[in-house]
């Protein structure tokens, strides 16, 4: 089994059992990201398998709140070119920022969110919380459980020597949406965006969670990066964590949850 095809990066999110976001007050982030009483923009960035339409139904619940909210697109070719292509989005956008990923989302933000002032706080949503160095394959097969193997993808091969992964249709239900109806699954299977496999061998930069607070979702269920490397990661990142009996799209299944959290970031 080649290095570039022995796992894949994930695609989707979450979510937090309600009743933890009621945890105490200590937990929450005492900077804040609303200063002044101006709310964060808030920033939802997809994973793999995956685009900005899984956050819907958590954007249009901080949109309702009052939340100014951006969901771009994750090219999802490269860890350098997608995370200077997020800085430069970033950039553009004045007063505090909540910066949110789920899964190949969360090494994205981990690198681009570096040195820019105006975010407040990292969420990682069943995310790759990188440290310099490290890349998505040793992380993801650091710890055993996930299901996203070789033998779950199919590969295609694009321009000159480039392939990219797609999760296989039998597959894609139980591995990566087990907690979705199957209708529901069949169209994420049908328009879902591949990654380059050789972001999974690609080293990560200086992280932007060792001087940024950060929260962490952990899904008890997540079939696709292994419950225990996510607690593995939050911990080390000193992030305020919560789980969920969740696959690892429970942001699309549980969204009032999931924005009820970012929200707790966001204060």
């Amino acid at each position: 089994m080649t290095t570039t095809r022995r796992g894949l990066l994930a695609g989707s999110a979450a979510v937090v059992v309600g009743a933890a976001l009621d945890a105490p007050a200590a937990q929450a982030h005492t900077g804040g990201g609303g200063g002044g009483g101006q709310k964060p923009t808030v920033v939802l960035v997809h994973g793999a398998f995956a685009d900005a339409s899984g956050w819907n139904e958590v954007a249009s619940r901080l949109i309702r709140d009052g939340y100014p909210v951006i969901a771009p697109p994750n090219p999802l070719r490269s860890v350098a070119s997608d995370s200077a292509y997020l800085a430069g989005i970033l950039a553009t956008l004045s007063g505090p920022i909540v910066l949110v990923a789920h899964s190949y989302g969360g090494i994205v933000v981990t690198n681009a969110a570096t040195g820019n002032p105006n975010v407040k706080a990292l969420v990682y949503v069943a995310a790759f919380v990188p440290d310099q160095g490290e890349t998505l394959l040793g992380l993801q097969t650091k710890y055993p459980g996930s299901r996203l193997s070789e033998e779950a993808l199919d590969f295609r091969p694009y321009g000159e020597g480039f392939v990219d992964g797609y999760i296989k249709k039998e597959l894609f239900h139980d591995v990566f949406a087990g907690d979705l109806p199957k209708a529901t699954t069949q169209l994420m299977w049908a328009g879902q965006r591949p990654a380059d496999v050789r972001t999974l061998g690609e080293p990560s930069g200086a992280p932007a969670w060792k001087t940024i607070p950060s929260w962490y979702l952990v899904g008890r269920d997540d079939q696709v990066l292994p419950p225990a490397a996510q607690r593995f990661m939050a911990r080390r990142a000193g992030a305020h964590t919560f789980e969920a009996d969740a696959s690892h799209v429970a942001m699309i299944a549980q969204p009032a949850a999931t924005a009820a959290l970012i929200k707790r970031a966001a204060r």
